[in-house]
């Protein structure tokens, strides 16, 4: 098929890797223009447009599609089909109408349930046992077409959103690859109004973990924010981003330290704290962690006094 791909994070670039590696003839790539990123804040590619650059792709980063001219240069593209994998643009419907088979959105989420932003956060925050990834003919509304294919897969006690992003990404390289081999036939399916769930961009402010709720709950919100933005609480007066965790069992005041393994109290249960990463330093396992930074039995974590 002759495709048009438009997508922006890591998250897309195995799909558009995937899509080449199958013989499609992708036309145009489509994804958001360079951004000034890191210290020096110099402009840096998105990961879709550096591996369509190394693929030989045409790359376009329109700011959005108002412009009369740039809608025609999508329509000119002559595409049998769009393939939109977090692309991070809000598509009017002149674009979604113009490849001759519409426009098939890839996300990470078992819709209705996490339409939105952050459907892999958003699962592993809320304790989902299950969540996989979605193909869905686009509307213009968010997320909300007809699904045509899902594939699912357990979430794990030890996933992190950056272990279970990798491999849904994989999943969905896969799942489309088989819808487009059958040439986009599959029947698709309405989503459930009363199943809806909105999966909102998450907030730095959400990120401080609250020591007050229960271990599962907290464990949770470590992974679910784990490897970014990252979890965090005060500790001897600096923050401490939480990467990795796991559920313990102890009893304590919410916050204090359990014994010098940083096994910490929750309001109910405790969590080993697994993985972790001081402002400036790399992140490190518990063991290594402690040998540049005690914290002893009894310590408080949060923002109160020690």
């Amino acid at each position: 098929m002759k495709i048009v791909f438009m997508g922006t994070p890591d998250f897309s670039v195995p799909i558009l890797e995937g899509i080449i590696a199958a013989g499609h003839e992708v036309c145009a790539v489509y994804c958001q223009p360079p951004r000034p990123a890191g210290r020096g804040k110099k402009d840096r590619s998105s990961p879709v447009q550096v591996a369509a650059e190394r693929l030989g792709l045409v790359v376009y980063h329109p700011l959005n599609f108002d412009e009369k001219a740039e809608v025609a240069a999508f329509e000119a593209l002559g595409a049998d089909v769009g393939v939109i994998v977090a692309y991070g643009l809000i598509l009017p419907q002149v674009i979604l109408d113009a490849p001759t088979k519409g426009c098939l959105n890839i996300h990470a989420s078992l819709l209705p349930r996490w339409r939105g932003a952050a459907p892999i956060h958003r699962a592993i925050m809320a304790g989902d046992l299950v969540t996989g990834v979605c193909v869905m003919q686009m509307e213009a509304g968010l997320d909300t077409g007809p699904v045509l294919e899902t594939v699912r897969t357990e979430i794990l006690e030890s996933d992190t959103t950056g272990v279970l992003h990798d491999r849904l990404s994989l999943i969905g390289r896969d799942v489309i690859l088989g819808v487009l081999a059958d040439g986009i036939s599959a029947e698709a399916v309405e989503q459930k109004a009363d199943e809806i769930l909105y999966a909102p961009k998450i907030d730095k402010l959400e990120a401080e973990v609250d020591w007050a709720r229960t271990a599962v709950e907290v464990d949770q919100h470590i992974r679910g924010l784990s490897p970014s933005p990252g979890a965090w609480t005060m500790v001897r007066g600096q923050r401490v981003k939480l990467l990795m965790s796991s559920v313990s069992e102890g009893t304590g005041d919410a916050g204090i330290a359990l014994d010098e393994t940083l096994r910490v109290a929750c309001g109910s249960g405790a969590v080993n704290l697994v993985r972790l990463q001081r402002a400036g330093k790399e992140a490190m396992d518990w063991d290594t962690f402690l040998q540049g930074f005690t914290i002893v039995k009894g310590a408080r974590l949060g923002r109160t006094r020690e």
